[in-house]
């Protein structure tokens, strides 16, 4: 009643203020004729009404247990998202005003955006997210110059080129995850976090691995494990000469690093000086949305599927993380490319999301069942390397733990269960927005913020109640940390001057596939 009345009053001249209003980064009501027409005004207060009115009503259903509740809700955002009167010609009014001023041309181009998009992806829709003509791997992304100096089954590692006559001593091993290429820490030179980090004076290597296929599906995790960072840390003393190391690990590849580094702590083996993990889960107890996807039918699906091809398919992978934040990464493109008919603006960063890779069956089983289903890692002797029962707590490593506030990949509060997890002393800090933009965030950008504190509070709640809040990027404070476990400085290292002859030129070929 509020709403029609409100709408009766603006249609005779009236000003009133809205009944319902979009949520901060909604960016489907951006154009101005959602506020200034009151028939499109209505059309989308009344959606917006309506869609919180339906998610309300069934997160208040009573007798379904947690994991259902969360499924619910989840599907359920996702059929009123859909439902977006933006999503739709005769709704749209920036698509109508196009559609009358083009004559329609702009649906004829949507059509053959779409049919392209099909096309290339055999069948499926594929939807184009930047203009990829615009990125040329090696040449204006992953760019950073270096040398691939050791090679196996899974990894290449690329050593970098220095950029300052000093360096520290300890070399700098970056783990990336495997789900995606690496060189999103490498994107553009204003970007990259690899260039900055060379410029800081580290002697830097990162793991790019393999892009895998069906001879490699039986790869498990204990083998990414020592093909992975341990043989990493046999070539680094081979290519620097030096023992010890420090190591971040990302997302899922800082899983494997806090793996390893519970393994190595049963062997007694203390290379890695310091740890840092970026935007990492430990304890997957509450792992956020992702939860919906995996369960005992759902993953026996999924493996059943990948028995038979040896790994699951790199567009499946992106498929479940666009679905996390659909507006932005599946309507918003839909509209763009399909109803307006316009072609993607070039985005590095979209760039390296639709370049997606393969992920071998075994070493996918063992994660989703050992971490996510059953969150063995957490559980002192829950999972097993290399013979050797591991235990989170025995790692006592000094650690920085790096997780953003709105990481819906990585929930932080998840994150945060880490800091009581390690034997180590761990310094938190918590970086404003998500999963990628909280990381890639270059103190030049003068964008964003991060907080820290002196003690980690046993709630995260807590912490960040009372922790101090910084303007800008989190690398320099990132720097102030490691550079306390940098054992000084010597002369810069040239890739090649150790025993490791170089293989070929970064960004290697395994990046390529």
């Amino acid at each position: 009643m509020d709403l029609w009345w409100n709408t009766s009053r603006t249609l005779s001249g009236e000003k009133v203020a809205p009944v319902v209003e979009t949520e901060p980064g909604d960016r489907r009501f951006h154009h101005e004729d959602w506020e200034k027409n009151s028939v499109f005004n209505f059309i989308k207060q009344s959606y917006l009404m309506t869609s919180r009115w339906l998610q309300a009503t069934v997160r208040e259903v009573e007798g379904m247990d947690e994991k259902t509740t969360q499924k619910v809700e989840f599907y359920t955002r996702h059929f009123v998202d859909t439902l977006s009167p933006s999503n739709f010609v005769l709704s749209n009014p920036e698509v109508l005003r196009a559609t009358i001023e083009t004559k329609g041309e702009n649906l004829i181009q949507g059509l053959n955006n779409m049919l392209a998009d099909l096309d290339r992806g055999e069948g499926r829709l594929a939807i184009t997210m930047t203009d990829h003509d615009a990125f040329t791997i090696g040449e204006n992304i992953a760019a950073t110059s270096g040398k691939v100096v050791f090679q196996n089954e899974l990894l290449q590692l690329i050593q970098f080129a220095p950029t300052t006559e000093k360096v520290k001593r300890r070399p700098l091993l970056i783990i990336s995850p495997w789900i995606n290429k690496y060189y999103v820490l490498d994107l553009s030179p204003k970007k990259s976090f690899v260039k900055w980090a060379l410029d800081q004076g580290h002697t830097l290597f990162i793991i790019s691995w393999v892009n895998p296929d069906e001879k490699l599906s039986h790869k498990s995790f204990e083998d990414y494990m020592f093909e992975g960072p341990l043989a990493a840390l046999d070539a680094i003393e081979k290519a620097t000469g030096e023992h010890e190391i420090n190591a971040i690990g990302y997302c899922i590849g800082g899983t494997l690093l806090a793996a390893t580094l519970a393994y190595m702590a049963e062997k007694k083996d203390d290379r890695i000086k310091s740890a840092t993990f970026f935007t990492t889960l430990m304890d997957f107890s509450d792992p956020g949305e992702l939860g919906v996807f995996i369960d005992e039918v759902q993953l026996g699906e999924l493996e059943e599927k990948m028995r038979s091809q040896g790994y699951l398919g790199g567009r499946e992978m992106a498929t479940t993380f666009n679905m996390l934040r659909a507006n932005d990464l599946i309507w918003s493109f839909v509209v763009n490319n399909y109803l307006l008919g316009k072609d993607p603006f070039p985005f590095d960063l979209l760039h390296w999301n639709a370049d997606s890779t393969r992920i071998a069956a075994e070493i996918h089983s063992f994660y989703l069942r050992n971490m996510y289903l059953q969150n063995n890692l957490v559980k002192p002797g829950g999972i097993t390397l290399g013979g050797v029962p591991v235990d989170l707590g025995k790692i006592k490593t000094p650690s920085f733990m790096l997780s953003s506030r709105e990481d819906h990949i990585a929930p932080w509060k998840s994150t945060y269960a880490a800091t009581w997890l390690l034997a180590g002393p761990v310094k938190f800090v918590l970086a404003a927005s998500g999963h990628i933009a909280g990381v890639i965030n270059p103190p030049q950008a003068g964008k964003y913020c991060y907080w820290t504190h002196n003690r980690n509070l046993r709630e995260p709640e807590k912490w960040l109640a009372s922790a101090n809040r910084s303007e800008g990027s989190w690398w320099p404070e990132w720097e102030k940390w490691i550079t306390k476990f940098s054992g000084g400085k010597v002369p810069s290292r040239i890739p090649g001057d150790g025993r490791l002859e170089p293989i070929e030129d970064a960004p290697g070929s395994y990046v390529i596939a």
